[in-house]
């Protein structure tokens, strides 16, 4: 399972109607930081397919998203759970710190 792109449109349906856990990760392309989180998601995505859903959203296409998640600095991972943003992570984080918050996601 890869990574899917949510949209302003898709958004209600994809991460607050979700019946799994989601993790969504707000990027853009002109973003370095965000490049190095890329393919660590597209991993967690494989390893924890089925248990949790792994989004991103387009930041500069998506403003809705941007601005109803109070993203200030991107890359933001924000970590939903029954609808909810339940935690956040703020720039390019380690892989470890990534898993650890997905863990706490699915505890």
């Amino acid at each position: 399972m890869t990574t899917t792109t949510v949209t302003d449109f898709t958004f209600q349906a994809e991460v607050i109607d979700s019946d799994l856990p989601v993790v969504v990760d707000i990027w853009a392309t002109w973003c370095g930081p965000c490049k190095q989180v890329a393919p660590i998601l597209d991993e967690l995505s494989e390893e924890y397919a089925g248990r949790v859903k792994i989004v991103k959203v387009d930041a500069d296409a998506n403003p809705e998203v941007v601005t109803a998640a109070g993203v200030t600095s991107i890359p933001t991972l924000g970590f939903y759970r029954n609808g909810s943003r339940v935690d956040v992570l703020i720039g390019a984080n380690p892989r470890p710190l990534i898993a650890s918050k997905i863990e706490e996601l699915l505890a």
